[in-house]
């Protein structure tokens, strides 16, 4: 190597991980940023109930509330990462995630634990849903370490729904 070629090598602009991947990579780090959108959502509503629980059942809706959104909470950072192994940049702010959540925010007053709980089972299942749309979009395009990923936070995601379908029984 002539020592102009070794000059140019060692001040060479880095190449961004993002330039040197297909387009549907960026697909599949788009549908991430999304699901993360979706995820913090999830959380602060799964927070918010765990802060309004009452009733009878306040200390086991309290506890499992507070345990689903650490555990929510736990992939965030994740996926987040994972965006950025992809090349791609993700959530910068509330804003951003308000112009591309899928999930509904919940700001009612007063709700009753067990509506609190149809509503946690129904968004962790449109969450699930999602995760499973992108989970075949990985498959597609051959990503095998996204989707699994995604495989955990699917059954994560899963024991979730079990747990609010069984609580919400009772009613």
């Amino acid at each position: 190597m002539t020592e102009g070629q070794m000059h140019r090598q060692q001040h060479a602009t880095p190449v961004h991980p993002a330039s040197r991947r297909p387009n549907s990579t960026a697909s599949v780090a788009s549908e991430l940023t999304t699901l993360l959108a979706d995820f913090f959502v999830l959380y602060i509503k799964t927070k918010n109930f765990h802060w309004h629980a009452s009733g009878p059942h306040f200390r086991d809706y309290h506890r499992l509330f507070d345990e689903q959104a650490t555990q929510i909470f736990t992939a965030t950072d994740a996926i987040a990462e994972r965006v950025r192994k992809l090349g791609s940049t993700t959530l910068r702010s509330v804003r951003h995630i308000g112009l591309i959540q899928r999930l509904r925010d919940n700001d009612t007053d007063a709700l009753r634990p067990q509506d609190m709980i149809k509503e946690l089972r129904d968004d962790n299942r449109l969450l699930r849903d999602y995760m499973k749309e992108t989970h075949a979009r990985c498959d597609e395009i051959g990503d095998v370490a996204t989707a699994s990923l995604l495989e955990n936070w699917i059954d994560e995601a899963e024991q979730r729904i079990w747990f609010l379908a069984e609580v919400g029984a009772e009613a």
